[in-house]
């Protein structure tokens, strides 16, 4: 790679651009959170900010400042709505990946046209097809192969008095008791 003043003023661009859309992203949450719910969830605000770096490096160089600003917030609002609807139709998602990396990834590929002439929307559809394909059937052959081998659960006995305790041998939340 040649160092100069075009590849520099790009990875200026993509800095700017990969910071304003996270900043972006947990403003969203915060506000999206504050007037639904009353109060900030720092957890909403951390996956806003996920949410506007995955939004926004599907393409980081070709959007404006301002295009970075505005996909950071509709992925930090969108990660909140697709948190919450996941939680609703019982999807076990306790961190919000699949809400931050799936939705909003998916979300960031299909605005990629609007800023990027090069690219089309049939285009970013197949490449969002082709990773979902590639992710889907390497997870199922990983997962198979540990659940065969080593087993993908903890014993009852573990789950009940926390893994925290388990794996670090303390009580991560003291506070929270079980009950049978």
């Amino acid at each position: 790679m040649v160092s100069d003043f075009e590849n520099a003023t790009a990875v200026g661009q993509i800095f700017l651009n990969t910071n304003a859309a996270a900043a972006a992203g947990a403003i969203a949450a915060l506000g999206i959170c504050k007037t639904t719910w009353g109060k900030a969830d720092l957890t909403m605000v951390l996956n806003g900010a996920l949410a506007g770096l995955v939004a926004i490096t599907a393409d980081p160089l070709s959007p404006t400042p301002v295009s970075a600003l505005i996909i950071g917030l509709i992925a930090g609002a969108l990660v909140v709505f697709s948190i919450v609807a996941l939680d609703k139709v019982k999807i076990d998602d306790p961190v919000g990946a699949i809400s931050v990396h799936g939705v909003c990834g998916l979300f960031g590929l299909m605005v990629v046209p609007f800023s990027n002439a090069d690219a089309s929307f049939g285009s970013q559809l197949f490449g969002a097809v082709v990773i979902f394909a590639w992710v889907f059937v390497s997870s199922l052959i990983v997962w198979g192969i540990l659940k065969a081998t080593m087993g993908i659960r903890v014993s009852e006995e573990e789950e009940m008095a926390g893994m925290d305790l388990h794996d670090c041998g303390v009580d991560a939340y003291p506070e929270f008791v079980s009950l049978k």
